[in-house]
């Protein structure tokens, strides 16, 4: 269904210069950009400042990969989808309306787990050894220790 949408989207033109538009971007954050934007007032200021604000990615770039991960509940299939509706992901049916990417994003988003499982066993390794060197000098560090907690702070 959704791609039977998107496919009557891409026929609607400029009949004078398609090069005029409507411009009919196939990436999925360009597809899902488009879907918010319709879900917003964006010919008025206040629309134009949250659409600023609001950034989408194929993929998940260098500064955003080392963010923690936060999740919108009312908006997750499994809880607000019943179970037997249809639905599609965005990817996929770029990719049958003539996103050519989907191979390198899934290929860069290996490197990136695969980078991300050796940094997590190394913090991991780093967190022992800290706790390591903690109870190592916890004799040595216990008046400073006292110093600060009398300042209100938590050690």
């Amino acid at each position: 269904m959704m791609q039977i949408k998107f496919l009557s989207y891409l026929r609607k033109r400029c009949n004078v210069n398609p090069a005029r538009g409507p411009f009919h971007f196939r990436a999925p954050s360009r597809i899902f950009y488009k879907a918010v934007r319709g879900m917003i007032p964006h010919k008025t200021k206040r629309g134009q400042a949250a659409l600023a604000r609001l950034r989408v990615f194929d993929g998940i770039p260098s500064p955003y990969d080392k963010r923690r991960r936060v999740v919108v509940p009312i908006a997750m299939r499994v809880l607000t989808l019943r179970s037997d509706r249809k639905y599609c992901q965005v990817g996929r049916l770029s990719h049958e309306v003539g996103w050519h990417y989907q191979d390198v994003i899934k290929s860069l988003e290996r490197k990136r787990k695969a980078k991300l499982r050796v940094t997590l066993k190394h913090d991991r390794e780093l967190k022992k050894l800290t706790v390591k060197a903690r109870e190592n000098i916890a004799k040595a560090a216990e008046p400073f220790n006292k110093i600060i907690k009398s300042y209100g702070y938590e050690v």
